[in-house]
């Protein structure tokens, strides 16, 4: 892929991390312990200050982060120029809003409680 050239600079490589909620602290240490290059965080975007770093090697690792932290049924990744973007599956707020609704009430009838 090549990247665009503006003013004679080629464009650095940033993770959109609008979607992800609770593991953007964990996802932010994961990428700089693996990337071995300085990162700035400016709001939701996390620019890795390194020119030999590709777009596509940041999306593996965010792929990579996804994966082990075992939340690929809620979030995927995407690649837009040289931005990797963490997206969530529409429904998979409703889906953890339930989760956390508690026990069913026929379980803990069930129980004897």
């Amino acid at each position: 892929m090549v990247d665009i050239l503006l003013f004679g600079h080629k464009s650095k490589p940033q993770v959109d991390l609008g979607d992800l909620k609770t593991e953007k602290d964990h996802l932010i240490s994961f990428l700089q312990v693996n990337l071995k290059a300085p990162t700035t965080l400016i709001g939701n975007k996390l620019t890795v200050e390194s020119e030999t770093v590709s777009p596509q090697e940041l999306q593996r690792l965010v792929t990579k982060f996804i994966y082990k932290r075992n939340i690929n049924n809620t979030y995927y990744v995407s690649l837009d120029g040289s931005t990797v973007k963490v997206n969530i599956f529409k429904g998979a707020e409703k889906k953890d809003k339930e989760k956390k609704s508690g026990m069913h009430q026929t379980a803990s009838q069930s129980w004897g409680l």
